[in-house]
Protein backbone atom coordinates (compact mmCIF):
# COMPACT_ATOMS: atom_id res chain seq x y z
CA UNK A 1 0.00 0.00 0.00
CA UNK A 2 0.88 3.66 -1.07
CA UNK A 3 -0.54 5.46 1.94
CA UNK A 4 0.12 9.37 3.20
CA UNK A 5 -1.09 11.72 5.58
CA UNK A 6 -2.67 14.77 3.87
CA UNK A 7 -3.58 18.14 4.99
CA UNK A 8 -7.27 19.25 4.88
CA UNK A 9 -9.23 22.44 6.50
CA UNK A 10 -10.57 19.54 8.64
CA UNK A 11 -7.07 18.75 9.79
CA UNK A 12 -4.64 16.16 8.79
CA UNK A 13 -5.87 13.08 7.26
CA UNK A 14 -5.00 9.15 6.42
CA UNK A 15 -4.73 8.48 2.94
CA UNK A 16 -4.44 5.58 0.79
CA UNK A 17 -2.99 5.91 -3.31
CA UNK A 18 -5.83 4.26 -5.44
CA UNK A 19 -3.57 5.36 -8.70
CA UNK A 20 -1.34 7.96 -9.89
CA UNK A 21 -4.00 10.46 -9.52
CA UNK A 22 -6.48 9.71 -6.94
CA UNK A 23 -6.17 9.67 -2.68
CA UNK A 24 -8.71 8.07 -0.52
CA UNK A 25 -9.54 9.45 3.03
CA UNK A 26 -8.98 6.39 4.91
CA UNK A 27 -10.38 8.48 8.04
CA UNK A 28 -13.70 6.18 8.61
CA UNK A 29 -11.70 3.04 8.88
CA UNK A 30 -8.52 5.06 10.87
CA UNK A 31 -10.76 4.28 14.80
CA UNK A 32 -8.79 5.48 17.48
CA UNK A 33 -5.49 5.92 15.20
CA UNK A 34 -6.32 8.53 13.69
CA UNK A 35 -3.99 9.99 11.11
CA UNK A 36 -0.91 7.88 12.50
CA UNK A 37 -0.32 5.72 9.66
CA UNK A 38 2.01 3.80 12.02
CA UNK A 39 -0.58 2.89 14.69
CA UNK A 40 -3.00 2.26 11.83
CA UNK A 41 -1.05 -0.34 10.18
CA UNK A 42 -0.17 -1.74 13.72
CA UNK A 43 -3.93 -2.01 14.58
CA UNK A 44 -5.42 -3.14 11.38
CA UNK A 45 -1.99 -5.28 9.83
CA UNK A 46 -1.42 -4.50 5.77
CA UNK A 47 -4.42 -7.29 4.89
CA UNK A 48 -6.82 -5.91 7.19
CA UNK A 49 -6.44 -1.86 5.69
CA UNK A 50 -6.22 -3.49 2.33
CA UNK A 51 -9.39 -5.09 2.38
CA UNK A 52 -10.56 -2.10 4.76
CA UNK A 53 -10.00 0.43 2.30
CA UNK A 54 -11.22 -1.52 -0.86
CA UNK A 55 -14.56 -2.03 0.63
CA UNK A 56 -14.58 2.20 1.70
CA UNK A 57 -13.41 2.87 -1.93
CA UNK A 58 -16.05 0.98 -3.37
CA UNK A 59 -18.59 3.11 -0.69
CA UNK A 60 -20.68 5.98 -1.98
CA UNK A 61 -19.47 7.74 1.07
CA UNK A 62 -16.36 7.69 0.11
CA UNK A 63 -14.65 10.75 -0.23
CA UNK A 64 -11.10 10.96 -2.50
CA UNK A 65 -8.49 13.77 -3.44
CA UNK A 66 -6.49 14.52 -6.32
CA UNK A 67 -2.49 13.83 -5.40
CA UNK A 68 -1.78 16.98 -7.89
CA UNK A 69 -3.52 19.42 -5.43
CA UNK A 70 -3.28 17.69 -1.96
CA UNK A 71 -1.24 18.88 0.68
CA UNK A 72 0.97 16.57 2.06
CA UNK A 73 2.06 15.91 5.32
CA UNK A 74 5.33 13.77 6.76
CA UNK A 75 3.84 10.25 6.27
CA UNK A 76 5.69 9.44 9.58
CA UNK A 77 3.25 11.19 12.59
CA UNK A 78 5.85 10.99 15.40
CA UNK A 79 9.39 9.45 15.05
CA UNK A 80 11.59 9.66 18.01
CA UNK A 81 14.41 9.46 16.46
CA UNK A 82 15.86 9.73 12.57
CA UNK A 83 19.10 7.39 12.53
CA UNK A 84 21.35 8.79 9.28
CA UNK A 85 24.54 6.92 7.80
CA UNK A 86 26.88 8.40 6.43
CA UNK A 87 29.38 7.35 3.21
CA UNK A 88 27.01 4.37 3.08
CA UNK A 89 28.11 4.14 -1.25
CA UNK A 90 31.77 3.56 -2.19
CA UNK A 91 31.65 6.81 -4.87
CA UNK A 92 30.21 9.11 -2.09
CA UNK A 93 32.75 7.81 0.29
CA UNK A 94 35.55 8.62 -2.67
CA UNK A 95 34.22 11.87 -4.07
CA UNK A 96 34.62 12.81 -0.50
CA UNK A 97 38.13 11.41 -0.33
CA UNK A 98 37.05 9.85 2.81
CA UNK A 99 38.19 6.07 3.57
CA UNK A 100 35.18 3.57 2.64
CA UNK A 101 34.19 2.85 6.76
CA UNK A 102 34.60 -0.61 7.63
CA UNK A 103 31.66 -0.58 10.25
CA UNK A 104 28.09 1.90 9.50
CA UNK A 105 28.90 5.44 10.33
CA UNK A 106 25.76 6.83 12.36
CA UNK A 107 24.53 10.30 13.12
CA UNK A 108 21.24 11.37 13.93
CA UNK A 109 18.90 14.26 12.69
CA UNK A 110 16.19 15.68 15.13
CA UNK A 111 12.40 15.16 14.20
CA UNK A 112 12.06 18.75 14.22
CA UNK A 113 14.52 18.73 11.17
CA UNK A 114 11.56 16.87 9.02
CA UNK A 115 9.34 18.56 6.57
CA UNK A 116 6.83 17.38 4.15
CA UNK A 117 6.60 16.39 0.21
CA UNK A 118 6.15 19.97 -1.37
CA UNK A 119 7.53 22.48 1.32
CA UNK A 120 10.60 24.72 1.17
CA UNK A 121 13.69 23.90 2.24
CA UNK A 122 14.87 26.83 3.92
CA UNK A 123 18.99 27.25 4.43
CA UNK A 124 19.63 29.34 7.33
CA UNK A 125 21.23 33.15 7.11
CA UNK A 126 24.27 30.99 8.67
CA UNK A 127 25.44 28.85 5.90
CA UNK A 128 25.93 30.28 2.37
CA UNK A 129 25.87 26.23 0.78
CA UNK A 130 23.43 24.28 0.94
CA UNK A 131 23.63 20.14 -0.39
CA UNK A 132 21.00 17.64 -1.34
CA UNK A 133 21.62 13.86 -0.76
CA UNK A 134 19.11 11.95 -1.79
CA UNK A 135 18.36 8.13 0.18
CA UNK A 136 16.32 5.54 0.71
CA UNK A 137 14.72 5.72 4.59
CA UNK A 138 13.26 2.50 6.10
CA UNK A 139 10.39 3.18 8.82
CA UNK A 140 10.48 0.90 11.61
CA UNK A 141 7.34 -1.01 12.66
CA UNK A 142 7.69 -2.37 16.06
CA UNK A 143 9.85 -2.35 19.44
CA UNK A 144 13.17 -4.48 18.92
CA UNK A 145 16.87 -3.79 20.12
CA UNK A 146 19.67 -6.52 18.75
CA UNK A 147 18.30 -7.76 15.91
CA UNK A 148 19.56 -10.19 14.16
CA UNK A 149 20.83 -9.81 10.27
CA UNK A 150 18.25 -12.34 9.23
CA UNK A 151 15.43 -11.13 10.95
CA UNK A 152 15.59 -7.31 9.51
CA UNK A 153 12.04 -8.16 7.97
CA UNK A 154 10.31 -8.25 11.65
CA UNK A 155 11.02 -4.73 12.19
CA UNK A 156 10.62 -2.61 8.81
CA UNK A 157 7.18 -1.52 8.21
CA UNK A 158 7.93 0.16 4.94
CA UNK A 159 9.71 2.54 3.45
CA UNK A 160 9.82 6.75 2.13
CA UNK A 161 12.48 8.84 0.48
CA UNK A 162 14.27 11.19 2.63
CA UNK A 163 16.84 14.33 1.36
CA UNK A 164 19.45 14.60 3.87
CA UNK A 165 20.12 18.00 3.18
CA UNK A 166 23.20 19.61 4.69
CA UNK A 167 24.66 22.75 5.46
CA UNK A 168 28.04 22.41 3.42
CA UNK A 169 30.12 24.89 4.56
CA UNK A 170 29.26 24.31 8.10
CA UNK A 171 29.88 20.81 8.39
CA UNK A 172 33.24 21.07 6.20
CA UNK A 173 34.38 24.24 9.07
CA UNK A 174 32.89 21.10 11.69
CA UNK A 175 35.21 18.32 10.04
CA UNK A 176 38.39 20.66 9.72
CA UNK A 177 38.42 21.07 13.71
CA UNK A 178 37.24 17.17 14.57
CA UNK A 179 34.44 18.19 15.92
CA UNK A 180 30.62 16.62 15.68
CA UNK A 181 29.12 17.88 12.36
CA UNK A 182 25.62 16.89 13.60
CA UNK A 183 24.56 20.65 13.55
CA UNK A 184 25.31 21.25 10.11
CA UNK A 185 22.54 18.11 9.23
CA UNK A 186 19.53 18.99 12.04
CA UNK A 187 18.07 22.22 11.06
CA UNK A 188 14.65 22.71 10.53
CA UNK A 189 13.41 21.67 7.17
CA UNK A 190 17.01 19.86 6.79
CA UNK A 191 14.96 16.26 6.27
CA UNK A 192 12.58 16.35 3.67
CA UNK A 193 10.70 13.27 3.78
CA UNK A 194 7.90 11.56 1.87
CA UNK A 195 5.52 11.51 0.16
CA UNK A 196 4.57 8.27 0.73
CA UNK A 197 5.17 5.40 3.19
CA UNK A 198 4.93 2.17 1.22
CA UNK A 199 4.41 -1.04 3.22
CA UNK A 200 7.35 -3.65 3.12
CA UNK A 201 5.12 -5.90 1.23
CA UNK A 202 5.55 -3.32 -2.13
CA UNK A 203 8.81 -3.68 -2.31
CA UNK A 204 10.72 -7.11 -2.83
CA UNK A 205 14.31 -6.01 -2.17
CA UNK A 206 15.11 -2.75 -0.70
CA UNK A 207 19.18 -4.07 -2.07
CA UNK A 208 17.73 -3.18 -5.73
CA UNK A 209 16.49 -0.12 -6.16
CA UNK A 210 17.35 2.72 -8.72
CA UNK A 211 17.86 6.55 -6.85
CA UNK A 212 18.45 9.67 -8.24
CA UNK A 213 17.86 13.56 -7.50
CA UNK A 214 17.22 16.39 -9.98
CA UNK A 215 17.72 20.19 -9.42
CA UNK A 216 15.25 22.12 -11.88
CA UNK A 217 15.41 19.19 -13.81
CA UNK A 218 18.70 18.42 -14.21
CA UNK A 219 20.25 14.86 -12.95
CA UNK A 220 22.42 15.48 -10.48
CA UNK A 221 22.96 11.99 -8.59
CA UNK A 222 21.67 8.36 -9.89
CA UNK A 223 22.58 5.39 -8.44
CA UNK A 224 20.78 2.28 -7.36
CA UNK A 225 20.69 0.78 -3.46
CA UNK A 226 23.18 -2.39 -4.57
CA UNK A 227 25.88 -0.15 -4.60
CA UNK A 228 25.71 0.09 -0.69
CA UNK A 229 28.59 -0.14 1.74
CA UNK A 230 26.14 -2.19 4.40
CA UNK A 231 22.17 -2.93 3.05
CA UNK A 232 19.18 -2.22 4.66
CA UNK A 233 19.80 -5.74 7.01
CA UNK A 234 23.26 -4.83 8.04
CA UNK A 235 22.02 -1.63 8.99
CA UNK A 236 19.24 -2.54 11.17
CA UNK A 237 21.46 -4.96 12.96
CA UNK A 238 23.86 -2.56 13.90
CA UNK A 239 22.01 0.53 14.51
CA UNK A 240 20.03 -1.76 17.09
CA UNK A 241 22.75 -3.35 18.97
CA UNK A 242 22.20 -1.56 22.00
CA UNK A 243 19.78 1.49 20.43
CA UNK A 244 15.90 0.05 21.08
CA UNK A 245 13.93 0.89 17.99
CA UNK A 246 11.19 2.38 17.74
CA UNK A 247 7.86 2.34 16.03
CA UNK A 248 7.52 5.27 13.56
CA UNK A 249 12.19 5.50 13.73
CA UNK A 250 13.07 6.56 10.56
CA UNK A 251 16.84 4.96 9.08
CA UNK A 252 18.02 6.76 6.91
CA UNK A 253 20.32 4.61 4.81
CA UNK A 254 22.90 7.29 3.14
CA UNK A 255 23.47 9.03 -0.28
CA UNK A 256 25.61 7.42 -3.70
CA UNK A 257 27.63 10.30 -5.22
CA UNK A 258 26.79 13.29 -7.02
CA UNK A 259 25.96 15.18 -3.92
CA UNK A 260 26.51 19.42 -4.36
CA UNK A 261 25.14 22.72 -3.82
CA UNK A 262 21.51 23.49 -4.71
CA UNK A 263 20.73 27.19 -5.37
CA UNK A 264 18.67 29.76 -3.99
CA UNK A 265 14.87 29.17 -5.52
CA UNK A 266 15.53 26.01 -7.07
CA UNK A 267 13.51 22.66 -7.00
CA UNK A 268 14.78 19.39 -6.20
CA UNK A 269 12.85 16.27 -6.69
CA UNK A 270 14.28 13.13 -4.63
CA UNK A 271 13.46 9.67 -6.40
CA UNK A 272 13.39 5.69 -5.00
CA UNK A 273 12.43 2.94 -7.77
CA UNK A 274 8.99 2.20 -6.29
CA UNK A 275 8.97 4.44 -3.19
CA UNK A 276 8.11 7.63 -4.59
CA UNK A 277 9.00 11.23 -5.88
CA UNK A 278 10.06 14.00 -2.94
CA UNK A 279 9.85 17.42 -4.40
CA UNK A 280 10.72 20.53 -2.58
CA UNK A 281 11.85 24.08 -3.25
CA UNK A 282 14.71 25.89 -1.22
CA UNK A 283 14.93 29.19 -0.06
CA UNK A 284 18.07 31.18 1.75
CA UNK A 285 17.66 33.31 4.03
CA UNK A 286 19.86 36.14 2.83
CA UNK A 287 20.91 36.03 -0.96
CA UNK A 288 24.50 34.51 -0.31
CA UNK A 289 24.26 31.99 -2.99
CA UNK A 290 25.97 34.04 -6.28
CA UNK A 291 23.65 33.65 -9.49
CA UNK A 292 24.85 32.01 -12.41
CA UNK A 293 26.80 33.38 -14.66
Amino acid sequence: MFLCRIRTDAGVVPAARLDDDTLLDLSPVAGDAGDDLVALLASSGVDGLSAAAAALASSPSAVTLPVASARFEVPVARPQKIVCVALNYVAHAEEGAQAVPAEPVIFFKPPSSLLPHGETVRCPARSSRLDFEVELAVVIGTRARDVAVDDWRDVVLGYTVLNDMTARDLQLVAIEKNQPWDHSKGFDTFAPCGPYLVTADEIADPGRLDLSLTTDGVVRQSSNTRHMVFGVPELISVISAGITLEPGDIIATGTPSGIGKVDDGGTMVATVQGVGSLVNPVAYERAVVPAAV
